[in-house]
This record gives C-alpha cells, sequence and structure tokens, in this order.
C-alpha cells in the first residue's frame, strides 16, 4: 500500500468492501478440522486444527533477532476483539446477587451457560478478563421492560442464534443482527436488590427470629430464665443475623451447637440470656400494623432463609404458623408473586407456600429480597427455557458514545441483566496459508493441537542441544484462544521437564494462570519473562488495542511475577509516532512500569512490515489523518522508522529510566537471558 495514494477506508455498498464469500480449506492445511464453537468470544471464528510435524522453529541467520529459536504454537491472533454493555449493566454472580460489570475482576465466579444435550443450561464460570472502550451505544429495548445499552457489534442470544445489535443484509457489514421478530433467551430484567434500612434489618430478624430462633422467659423453681438461641448451619445467615442483632445493642455469645456427622453439617449458634436483650428482640419481632416496602422485604429474606428451601426449581417457604404463613403470602402477594399454599399432611400441621412462575420468578425473588444463603439461590444446571416478555421491541441509536465494558469467561458468554451475552473476542505470516494479513489474521487462527507432544519429543532428540527458546516473538502465546486451548502449560512442562532455558513475551495477563509451573521450571533453568507496554493511555489503549488487557492490569500482572521472584522486564513497544512518543507519554509510561516492579524497559518504535502495514495504514486514514504525512516520511524506506529516530527515541526512553530508577536494566536484562528480541509486527497487532 502507498502512503500517498491512502484515503478513509469506502464507504458501506463500495464493492472493494463486499463480503467475501467463505473461502474453503486452506490449501496449505491439507487433514486440518476446521473448528467453529457454540460460544460467543469465538463466534465469527474459525480454528483450524493441526498436527504439526514440528514445533522448535529455528530463525534463519539473516534475521535482525538475537536468538536462534522459537515456539509458536499459534498462527493468527485472538486478540482482535469487540466490545459491548454499558457499565451499569447487572451481570449474574456464582452467589446468586448481581454486580455491574464495570465492577468485575478477573478471578470473579459468574454464571455463564453450556449446551447439555438438548439444553443449554446454566454453568458457574470465571472471569478470565475485562476490558473497557468507548463506542456508539444502542439501546435495546425487550417487551417486558428490560433495556440494555451495548454497541452495535455485541451479541446477544436470540432464538434463532447469536444476533449483533446491528447489521446489514448485504455489503461488508453484512452479519446476523436483532430485528423486532427475534425473542432474546434468558429470563428478563434482573430487579434491584434491598437497601439495608433499619426496616429491612428488623423484617430480617423477624423472619429469622419466628422462623428458626428459640426465644423466651421461662419459670423454673429455681428462678427466671431468660433464653434466646439461633442454631445454623449456615453461617451466612448466623453472620447477618448477629450483625443486625448487633446493630440494635445485642451482643451474643457464639457457640458450637453440634459436631459434624455423616448425617448432618455442623451447626453453629449464638445465644444470650440477659433480660433486656430479651424483651428487646420480642419488641423487634413483633408484627407491625402497616409494614413498610422494606420491611416486607426483609421478612421475606428472613423467613426464606429459616425456613425455606429451593430444589427441583422449586422454592418453597414452610411452616406451622398461622401468623406466619400469612404474613409470608401477604408479602409475596404485595410484590406481584405468584403462590400457592399446600398441606401435604405432614406432622404437626407444617403447610408450604409454593412459588409459581419458574426461573424468572425464583431469581427475582432472590434478587429483590437478598438472602444470605447462596446454596439455595443456585441455579447451576437449569435449563434455559424461552420466556415470555423477550420480545425485542427496539433498536435505537442513543446518538452519542458511551464507555462500554466486556469480559471473557471460561464459557465465552455470561448472562447480562437477565438475558446471555456473549464475550466479545502476525499477520503477515498468514498469506503462505491462502489466508490474507487482515480479517484473517483475527478471525482464522492455526492451532498446533499437538505442541506438547511436540516440544517433548523434540527436546529429547539427540541433535537437541538445550538452546535458549523464545515464546510470543511471532503471535502471543497467551492470546484469548490459549483460554480454550491450553497449550502453553503443556509447552512450559516439557521445557521444565528437560531444564531447557526459555524466554516469554506477552500482552496476556493469562500467563498467571501459569505461575505455578513456571516458578517450577525457574527452579531448574533460566526463565525470562517480559510484557509489552506501549502506553499506558486510556484513551489511546481503547483506540488502537481494544482487544488486548488494559495496560495497567499488564503491569499488575508484571507486579504479581516481579513479588513471584521473577525478573521482569517489560518492551515498551509499540511506541507510535505522533501518537504515544511525547515526553509526557514516555515519562508517565516508565514512571508506572517503574512502579509495577520491572527491572527492565527496552523501547521500540512501531513495525509496519507488509501485511501489517497495510492493515494499519487504513486504521490511521480513518482516525487520524493529519499523521499520514508524517507516516509517509517515516516508512517511505521500509517497515523500520529512520535509524535517527530510533536512537532519538531510545535516548528519551532511558534518560525517563534512569529518572525512575532503571537505570540499571535499560537494555532488558532478565535473569542473564539473551536480549529479547524486538518483536515482529505480527506480534504488535494493534487492530
Amino acid at each position: 500500500m502507498r502512503w500517498d495514494n491512502l484515503t478513509a477506508p469506502p464507504v458501506e455498498g463500495d464493492p472493494e468492501r463486499a463480503a467475501p464469500a467463505t473461502p474453503p480449506l486452506p490449501l496449505a492445511l491439507p487433514g486440518a478440522v476446521a473448528r467453529t464453537f457454540d460460544t460467543p468470544e469465538f463466534a465469527g471464528m474459525t480454528f483450524y486444527e493441526v498436527q504439526a510435524k514440528s514445533i522448535l522453529n529455528r530463525v534463519p541467520g539473516q534475521s535482525r533477532v538475537p536468538f536462534e529459536w522459537t515456539i509458536n504454537p499459534y498462527r493468527g491472533c485472538t486478540h482482535a476483539c469487540r466490545y459491548c454493555l454499558g457499565a451499569d449493566t447487572p451481570i449474574l454472580m456464582a452467589d446468586g446477587r448481581t454486580k455491574p460489570i464495570s465492577e468485575l475482576e478477573s478471578g470473579d465466579r459468574i454464571y455463564g451457560t453450556e449446551r447439555r444435550g438438548t439444553y443449554r443450561r446454566y454453568v458457574i464460570t470465571t472471569v478470565l478478563d475485562k476490558w473497557s472502550t468507548v463506542k456508539p451505544a444502542y439501546r435495546v429495548t425487550l417487551e417486558d421492560g428490560t433495556t440494555l445499552i451495548a454497541s452495535g457489534d455485541h451479541r446477544f442470544l436470540s432464538d434463532r442464534g447469536w444476533k449483533y445489535v446491528t447489521g446489514a443484509m448485504q455489503g461488508h457489514a453484512r452479519r446476523p443482527y436483532l430485528t423486532t421478530n427475534n425473542r432474546l433467551i434468558g429470563t428478563g430484567r434482573f430487579a434491584l436488590g434491598p437497601k439495608e434500612s433499619l426496616d429491612y434489618r428488623r423484617g430480617y430478624l423477624c423472619g429469622m427470629v419466628r422462623g428458626d430462633a428459640h426465644l423466651g422467659t421461662f419459670s423454673y423453681s429455681y428462678g427466671t430464665v431468660h433464653r434466646f438461641r439461633l442454631a445454623l448451619a449456615d453461617e451466612e445467615a448466623l453472620n447477618r443475623s448477629e450483625r443486625y442483632l448487633t446493630l440494635e445493642g445485642i451482643k451474643t455469645q457464639r457457640f458450637a451447637f453440634a459436631q459434624v456427622s455423616t448425617t448432618r453439617r455442623a451447626i453453629t449458634a449464638i445465644r444470650t440470656s440477659k433480660q433486656r436483650d430479651i424483651e428487646t428482640i420480642a419488641d423487634l419481632i413483633r408484627w407491625p400494623v402497616e409494614p413498610s416496602d422494606d420491611w416486607r422485604l426483609g421478612f421475606l429474606a428472613g423467613i426464606f432463609d429459616a425456613e425455606g428451601s429451593c430444589s427441583k426449581g422449586v422454592l418453597r417457604i414452610s411452616n406451622s404458623d398461622d401468623a406466619i404463613l400469612d404474613q409470608t403470602t401477604a408479602a409475596l402477594r404485595h410484590f406481584s408473586f405468584a403462590c400457592v399454599r399446600e398441606d401435604r399432611g405432614r406432622p404437626n400441621r407444617v403447610r408450604e407456600i409454593r412459588l409459581t412462575g419458574g426461573l424468572a420468578a425464583r431469581l427475582r425473588f432472590f434478587h429483590l429480597t437478598d438472602p444470605a444463603i447462596t446454596r439455595k439461590r443456585s441455579i447451576e444446571g437449569e435449563a434455559l427455557k424461552h420466556q415470555g416478555g423477550l420480545k425485542v421491541v427496539g433498536i435505537e441509536a442513543l446518538g452519542l458514545e458511551l464507555p462500554l465494558w466486556d469480559i471473557t469467561t471460561g464459557t465465552g458468554d455470561f448472562i447480562a441483566n437477565g438475558v446471555v451475552s456473549h464475550n466479545c473476542f502476525a499477520r503477515n505470516t498468514h498469506t503462505y496459508l491462502d489466508l490474507d494479513a487482515g480479517a484473517d489474521f483475527d478471525r482464522k487462527v492455526i492451532v498446533k493441537v499437538n505442541a506438547g507432544e511436540l516440544v517433548r519429543r523434540e527436546l529429547a532428540a539427540p541433535r537437541w542441544r538445550g538452546a535458549h527458546v523464545a515464546m510470543g516473538t511471532n503471535v502471543d502465546c497467551y492470546q484469548r484462544a490459549e483460554g480454550r486451548y491450553r497449550l502453553m502449560p503443556q509447552i512450559i512442562g516439557a521445557l521444565r521437564d528437560f531444564a531447557n532455558p526459555f524466554s516469554i513475551l506477552t500482552k496476556g495477563t493469562l500467563i498467571l494462570r501459569d505461575l505455578p509451573l513456571l516458578r517450577q521450571a525457574a527452579e531448574v533453568t533460566t526463565v525470562g519473562i517480559s510484557f509489552s507496554v506501549g502506553f499506558v493511555d486510556e484513551h489511546l489503549w481503547r483506540t488502537v488495542e481494544p482487544g488486548t488487557p488494559h495496560p495497567r492490569r499488564r503491569l499488575d500482572a508484571v507486579r504479581a511475577l516481579t513479588d513471584a521472584g521473577f525478573s521482569v522486564g517489560v518492551l515498551m513497544a509499540p511506541i507510535l509516532p505522533g501518537l504515544s512518543d511525547s515526553d509526557e507519554s514516555i515519562d508517565t509510561t516508565v514512571s508506572a512500569i517503574a512502579a509495577a516492579g520491572a527491572t527492565s524497559v527496552t523501547a521500540l518504535p512501531l513495525h509496519l512490515r507488509p501485511g501489517a502495514r497495510e492493515w494499519y495504514a487504513r486504521w490511521l486514514a480513518s482516525e487520524h489523518p493529519h499523521l499520514v504525512p508524517r507516516y509517509r516520511e517515516l516508512y517511505r524506506a521500509g517497515a523500520y522508522a529512520p535509524q535517527a529516530y530510533q536512537r532519538e527515541l531510545t535516548a528519551r526512553v532511558r534518560i525517563a529510566a534512569r529518572r525512575h530508577g532503571l537505570h540499571r536494566g535499560e537494555r532488558g536484562d532478565n535473569r542473564n537471558l539473551p536480549e529479547l528480541p524486538p518483536p515482529s509486527a505480527e506480534q504488535l497487532t494493534l487492530l
């Protein structure tokens, strides 16, 4: 591509941008298994699983890189993800509660889905990563009033499969998209949780104490005894009750009520025998003449924790006291829950109140009342079925850009405001496989599924002399697909077992998953780890590297690895002319790198080799057309910026490094390993 002919990308309808037909299996991949996954993080992507013939790759002698051998388990990169939901979108957590997507953290346990037989079912999964960006926002409205704020690129599960918020029937924007004929899959909008007000606390204590406690004043020949005792197997409810009583001025003592046995769990209790405490508790649990909404919500949470159950998809509250049953029924109906009272002829006139309305009603009950006991709130294994009221009735462009968030999970999806929502998900090396260096690099990934086996076999070969092996220098070995294929633990395990020195360069925080293996390897050989962090400016990251972990998250990983005993170098790459090469940007970035505990920083300006050059050029013309003349001048001779610019940039980074205490390792000394190479442009993909 010639910079002087560069213009903005063609608009929709341009024949040059027409959607190509789905390509056949690349000629260079005979015997590959083309696989797509029914998980949204990889929607629109094809993985070519190959049985590679070799895995230790020798770098050509004329190469500019200072190492001889590499391992690349992937070709193509899944870092090129999309972004999705508004910051306040509630996500269903594993404990049955909800949390705004913007407040999630890696490692949080949430609900996703998984196909089992004929049904997709709720399963607990883990948040692997989280990102944010700024995108034009859309409002999707459902028949039941559920609203979802999302980018046009986000996808939801509908009755007709995964659908983007927006799309087109033809042209380059062609893709399946939502219409008002679609219904989303899930339960519909989540109810807002209660506020922990005085009335809510007293309602909870009323339900809990009346339902499960022992309270009274008793006269004996030796005198009067005042007694309160609450014994529970679930400490979540006991802790809440104890805290609420403390707020009312009642101090209780905790003791072991019953030891664990083969037929029951351990039971812990709290108690008090002070007359004043007993009188206060009796006053707290009196039926109010006109209960407030907060009191009713607290009472329902307390009586459910005390006497409720939820098994086989049925929520029940049992008791023999007419007053408790009447108050429970009245509170449920006050909040428009449908319920029936059943008498099953159980001993002591115990009757049940059964909630009707299916999973949607149960989730609404849990979220609206917020019981303390999380095991009773589990929906794991339940099937997702079509619910009434989830028909799409409106898709509206808001006319403004908003901060939007996305996560990656173990299942590839998550539950956002009651509906199933998907995760949003070295270019020129693709061309020899009959694949292009642009979109194919992001959407068609070659996976060497036998990488671990090959590494062991080749390390054991008599001709192998234990040379240093570099990873992550072509494409990121901790890209998104690694979360599914898990090739790196096998590779690291083999290198550890053969005590073979190696280094890893990555932008992926997923490396922390393998920290135990890395520490084991470091005990027997030399292990080098470096992160690529070109800048820390959040707006710039959102613009040019939205599919990678946030730079601050990468630096958090640097700190975690440093605390684990590794000397972690940071490759300050790519530094983008006109975008991140100012003195202010360099100083801010180097300061953050030093604060993360890195032992070295190495500057690397952007390289634009064929394939990456064309891809980046189109983006630059669209987003920063004023910089095109400067890039035309800098890169007129080829892939590299002029030596004078590189030397000047390196000097400025070196000065900043000295200023922030990194002067002993400006060149990337990482446990005496060979200096990590300038990664190829493929590894530094920006779009």
